[in-house]
């Protein structure tokens, strides 16, 4: 039966909203063709510590993909459209929504822990899943709670079926799950026996690999789980994630075949380096796609000047998106809320409505809104930034600074170590204003659940707007899905209008991997774990 990319987005993104998971969202295990063996050698991170329940940093949840599983998962593999998120079985073998407030997940009989102490390859059961989950809501620590507000709590029905009970109807919970950030199952015994999971020893899961060593700021080595339930996967015997942190090496590894697949995030390559590649390597595969994470500048809305919406206004005038990604990026898209990466959940500019018309680069009219706004002669305040991404987005955010002075913004950057950022200017403690990547759809709910919600940690703008949170409740409990894409539409043109948060851009990106490297596609997921065991080395 031929689908259609509708279909597809059907099943995935509204699978909660069934009354059971369809047969063709099942595992689909690669067959005879698969080669087992071999090291994949990748562009890894040093994760500032291995509990997913204490940070959202990108580097340690994509580090804990390769140990950890999760109920459900987003489908891998050569046939994947990148910007397409499709929900599909992982330790729950299916699940059924009840009611409108509670879901059951039936899990996989058999599924075992890694045989490493203190689990010692125990099989993962029900209660399991209960303790990871109330880990997640309870633990004071955690910037992710946000995604899972509406669970009220999770329930033992028996040893092999969880009940979520929400406090309100919640059509995406199964994507929310989905979701490869602070959702990965973990173990009690490892919480009890550390105190908390941020030591690499404390790194157990039920994923396709177990963590092996660890060298800080070199590299973590990953061994094939030999008692994953997914065999005969991982095909490759494990994988060399190497902290690569400047461009030139990553390029030079890339190019002489030290690594497996492009050096740069999401194992691509920079656009800059592309064409001296292209040539040198031309026997390399490069797939084209569009980055689903959205750069922009976010602000004190709840202070002076921000809290004035001409001043927000005046601010999206200043900047030239198009010369941001012409200068730097050399492809990429401005962009609303929701990335283009996602196009199902992202309207074009041009299609915002009264919003659109701050996205125009336009000096002269940001000078006049500063002006009526009480600041005849321009402001000061502080442009706060990491040098965490790379020298690329340095480069962007010293264009943006230079584009906000022309308006009559003086910005002095504050230039952050990318840990200290995080924890404190990506959390909302900071000052002025703040630049950079702050958001990746996979849904566009928790994207923008967690930065319009009042009382949120990813509520970077500090915004409280009756409009929005109540077209954001509207969207969490309306099943039809045309109805549901019109209010994430309707909201990213409000948002627009409002512009708490200063959209810019998401880029071009083109992944790359070597021609051995087989079942391979790229998607912008912290997912690394599942794409890794999913593809083999032909060499």
């Amino acid at each position: 039966m031929a689908l259609t990319r509708r279909d597809l987005l059907k099943s995935g993104v509204a699978v909660a909203a069934t009354s059971s998971v369809s047969p063709l969202l099942l595992p689909r295990v690669a067959g005879a063709q698969g080669k087992r063996g071999g090291m994949l050698r990748v562009r890894g991170y040093d994760p500032p510590h291995f509990d997913p329940h204490q940070t959202l940093n990108f580097k340690t949840n994509t580090t804990l993909s390769f140990v950890h599983a999760k109920l459900v998962r987003h489908k891998v593999g050569a046939g994947v459209t990148p910007g397409s998120f499709i929900v599909e079985p992982d330790l729950a073998e299916r699940w059924e929504e009840l009611d409108d407030r509670t879901v059951v997940f039936y899990l996989r009989k058999g599924v075992r822990w890694q045989n490493r102490p203190p689990v010692n390859g125990r099989e993962l059961i029900a209660e399991d899943v209960k303790f990871t989950y109330d880990r997640f809501l309870t633990e004071k620590a955690n910037p992710l709670k946000y995604l899972l507000d509406p669970v009220d709590r999770v329930e033992v029905v028996d040893r092999y079926t969880v009940r979520f009970r929400l406090k309100e109807p919640f059509v995406w919970l199964a994507n929310v799950l989905a979701n490869p950030t602070g959702t990965w199952v973990v173990p009690r015994e490892a919480v009890e026996k550390y105190g908390d999971l941020k030591r690499p020893e404390s790194a157990i899961g039920a994923g396709p690999f177990i963590l092996e060593r660890y060298e800080p700021n070199v590299k973590t080595t990953f061994r094939r789980n030999p008692d994953y339930y997914g065999s005969p996967l991982p095909w490759v015997d494990g994988v060399e994630w190497i902290v690569m942190e400047d461009e030139s090496v990553q390029l030079a590894a890339y190019s002489t075949g030290q690594i497996d697949a492009g050096g740069w995030h999401q194992w691509v390559v920079r656009q800059p380096d592309l064409p001296g590649l292209k040539k040198r390597r031309p026997d390399l595969v490069y797939q084209d796609f569009l980055s689903n994470v959205t750069n922009g500048i976010y602000m004190r809305t709840d202070k002076p000047p921000f809290n004035d919406v001409r001043v927000r206004r005046a601010i999206s005038h200043a900047v030239d998106r198009q010369a941001i990604i012409d200068a730097v990026f050399i492809k990429g898209e401005p962009t609303p809320a929701i990335a283009r990466g996602v196009p199902e959940w992202s309207p074009r500019i041009d299609q915002l409505g009264p919003g659109a018309r701050y996205y125009r680069h336009d000096p002269k009219e940001a000078r006049r809104l500063l002006a009526e706004a009480g600041f005849p002669n321009g402001l000061k305040t502080q442009l706060n930034c990491t040098p965490g991404y790379g020298n690329d987005l340095v480069d962007a955010f010293q264009l943006v600074q230079r584009q906000l002075k022309n308006s009559g913004i003086d910005a002095t950057i504050n230039l952050q170590e990318y840990g200290a950022y995080m924890s404190s200017t990506f959390n909302g403690k900071y000052e002025g204003l703040a630049v950079g990547p702050f958001s990746i759809t996979w849904e566009p709910h928790s994207n923008l659940y967690g930065m319009y919600m009042p009382e949120q940690g990813r509520n970077s703008s500090h915004v409280s707007d009756p409009t929005i949170i109540s077209m954001l409740k509207e969207q969490m409990r309306t099943k039809d899905l045309e109805a549901r894409r019109k209010l994430i539409f309707d909201i990213q043109r409000y948002a627009a209008e409002q512009q708490y948060y200063v959209y810019l851009y998401c880029t071009g990106l083109t992944g790359s991997w070597q021609p051995y490297v087989k079942n391979y596609a790229p998607n912008s997921s912290f997912d690394y774990g599942n794409r890794s065991a999913t593809l083999w080395l032909d060499r």
